[in-house]
């Protein structure tokens, strides 16, 4: 005869192991946080981790990835989405037809980065996915990843050279760096002005010259500075900072920009519709 009591018994067992905690199958991932579930809003910052010192080569110079080729890792803004690179209350020196543009900007996000659009300066580093750098002294080059959006790259020369006299423009300039202690310093030149130069829609013009500091105090935090001079956009140059911080384990991974693109209302900012007969120029 089978035993009646088998399946109360059953059922005690499965509410104690319930009560105890999830499943080995049901524990996140190493490295993963929030923002990597549903709707693919970015990788998340890694659970806090000891801050160990910055990995260095063998000549003493920090490393701005892993510490080995083996090990993985992206950078992202301390603040996620709201990161910004100067305060919202902070006074800049606009000139009055900078000073329209971007409060237009603040009621209209119609930002070239929502339509897969590469960003340069500061909104480079201001997104929920990160970026990886990847720096080869053979090479004389530092390279900065996009991971998602318009997954380009930037190039830092770091052989000494000088900008050229005309550089064509782009949306990342043309950068030059170099190491001043334990932070990398990169001067750019040569911007168009097809991006936002941060969230907030800060403008800018061709005449855009920028210096970035990258200072790796320890394993998980980069500092980042930036002076801005445009002098056909601002009445005198301005600096802005954030804090990076690393993500362990992730790398780059697939990214269809546009694809189930439900950000509607930053592509279309107060108005009922967007003219789709000519092309959008924020």
């Amino acid at each position: 005869m089978q035993d009646r009591h088998v399946p109360a018994a059953l059922a005690i067992t499965l509410v104690l192991a319930l009560l105890a905690g999830p499943v080995a199958g049901q524990q996140p991932a190493p490295g993963a946080g929030p923002g990597r579930g549903a709707g693919g809003r970015g990788v998340g910052p890694s659970p806090a981790l000891p801050a160990g010192p910055a990995p260095r080569r063998p000549d003493g110079t920090v490393m701005l990835g892993g510490a080995t080729i083996k090990d993985k890792g992206v950078w992202l803004p301390a603040n996620g989405g709201a990161q910004t690179m100067v305060p919202a209350q902070m006074a800049l020196p606009y000139q009055d037809w900078a000073r329209g543009v971007a409060a237009d900007r603040e009621k209209n996000q119609l930002e070239p980065h929502t339509r897969c659009k590469p960003s340069g300066a500061a909104r480079q580093f201001l997104t929920p996915y990160g970026v990886e750098f990847v720096d080869l002294p053979e090479a004389k080059r530092v390279y900065i990843f996009d991971i998602g959006g318009p997954h380009t790259y930037r190039i830092i020369y770091m052989d000494g050279r000088s900008h050229p006299d005309h550089p064509s423009p782009s949306n990342y300039g043309h950068s030059i760096g170099w190491w001043d202690g334990d932070a990398l310093v990169v001067d750019t030149v040569g911007y168009n002005e097809d991006f936002w130069m941060d969230r907030r829609g800060l403008p800018h013009t061709e005449q855009l010259h920028t210096v970035e500091r990258f200072l790796r105090t320890n394993k998980n935090t980069i500092e980042y500075h930036m002076t801005v001079d445009d002098p056909g956009a601002y009445l005198a140059p301005f600096e802005g900072m954030f804090t990076l911080r690393y993500s362990e384990n992730q790398e780059l991974f697939e990214y269809v920009c546009q694809q189930a693109n439900y950000a509607s209302e930053l592509m279309v900012g107060d108005q009922h519709k967007v003219s789709r007969s000519s092309p959008i120029v924020p």
